[in-house]
């Protein structure tokens, strides 16, 4: 039986966190998964979420999604958890999940329980971000010790895993690197479903943009703040500024929007301001991508990920200097023509990742591992209605 004529009957189940880009991430896989004007196929797909409840608004978001069942495991998340048994407890419970729903796959994002629990299915580990490449690129210096179990189990994650899956080639160069991998992981770039950006308005906002995980180092948060000081623009930040691992930031010159829903960001992008990132780490970035599609101009950190996806679609400037990214800004106000010109390229450049394509080579992924392992999956399970949100007791198995 070819891959395709397996995958046709799939189950999958994903597993997904409610606290940043991750939950962007899923469901527009799901979407592309689900279309069937993208993929000739029977699938159905179960998402487990972790740590964290999702938020009114994403449950709603999740619901519109025809073919998708949402799990409210309770479960921990591993970067929130304290110790190794938080996390095979987690990786218990969805390996139960897993049997439970007669899934024939398991997808885990980013989350790293391959290794700590046995799966009797075939497994795709989506490296998303880790503690050991976020460290190296913010902190620059050896990791804490008493972090090291942390590494070790994601390095048992990706070792045992059936396929190992990152968004961007320079992401994957510095997993192989950190892990010690003995081949690198299969790039598949991220990307956006049709309605991540809404139409252009005719006006073009004077400002600066840029949203995120604010509360996050990694973000660069500081370096704008900094940089906007320098400006006679506002440059306007949307997103929490406070973790769920009690990370915070305060700021003096940006204009704080707060949290704001995904149609309310496309909003302000649909503006077209310049949207600015000074992320020290960035695996892919989509917010990045929004804005592109938007028809934003970019003005990103020169960091080897928007090299890679970015360059001469992007002006880019060193990291930790905000007097660069004040001067950059400055030049692309200044220069109607420029900024036109960045802003066209950007979103000729944004085409190129796309859903259509990412969801095709996920999918041929997911019959490639089954077909390798003689999987013959199991008719689609009847349990439960489709687009139904359920709750589990997280139960280890």
């Amino acid at each position: 039986m070819s891959a395709e004529l397996r995958l046709a009957r799939c189950h999958l189940l994903m597993t997904v966190d409610a606290v940043g880009g991750v939950w962007s991430y899923a469901l527009d896989l799901v979407r592309g998964l689900l279309d069937r004007a993208v993929l000739d196929h029977e699938i159905r797909v179960t998402l487990a979420v972790l740590g964290p409840r999702a938020s009114d608004a994403q449950r709603v978001e999740a619901s519109g999604i025809a073919g998708l069942d949402l799990i409210e495991t309770n479960l921990p998340l591993d970067w929130l958890s304290d110790s190794e048994a938080d996390v095979k407890r987690a990786a218990n419970g969805i390996a139960k999940i897993a049997r439970e729903i007669g899934a024939d796959l398991v997808q885990l994002n980013g989350s790293p329980l391959s290794g700590v629990t046995s799966f009797s299915i075939p497994l795709i580990a989506v490296h998303h971000s880790c503690l050991a490449t976020w460290w190296a690129a913010v902190k620059r210096e050896p990791l804490r010790p008493d972090w090291g179990w942390r590494v070790d189990l994601v390095a048992r994650h990706l070792a045992t895993s059936d396929r190992v899956v990152v968004p961007s080639a320079a992401f994957g160069l510095s997993v192989t690197q950190t892990y010690g991998l003995s081949e690198r992981p299969l790039v598949i770039h991220n990307g956006r479903s049709n309605g991540a950006s809404i139409a252009g308005a005719d006006r073009q906002i004077e400002a600066l943009f840029t949203a995120g995980r604010l509360w996050d180092e990694g973000k660069g948060i500081g370096t704008l703040d900094e940089a906007a000081a320098c400006l006679d623009v506002p440059v306007f930040a949307a997103g929490p500024t406070q973790g769920p691992n009690g990370a915070r930031i305060k700021c003096r010159h940006l204009r704080l929007l707060g949290e704001l829903s995904n149609e309310i960001v496309r909003a302000w992008l649909a503006g077209r301001p310049i949207f600015v990132s000074a992320s020290l780490y960035e695996p892919f970035g989509l917010s990045v991508l929004e804005a592109a599609q938007a028809g934003c101009a970019l003005l990103l950190s020169d960091i080897p990920t928007f090299r890679e996806l970015w360059e001469g679609a992007a002006i880019l400037v060193p990291p930790h200097d905000p007097v660069a990214f004040a001067d950059a800004a400055k030049r692309l106000l200044a220069d109607p023509a420029l900024r036109s010109c960045l802003a066209d390229a950007a979103q000729q450049r944004a085409k190129s990742f796309n859903l259509t394509r990412q969801a095709r080579a996920m999918a041929e992924l997911y019959g490639r591992v089954l077909k390798e392992k003689h999987v013959a999956p199991l008719p689609v399970s009847r349990r439960g209605a489709r687009g139904k949100l359920t709750q589990s007791a997280g139960a280890a198995a």
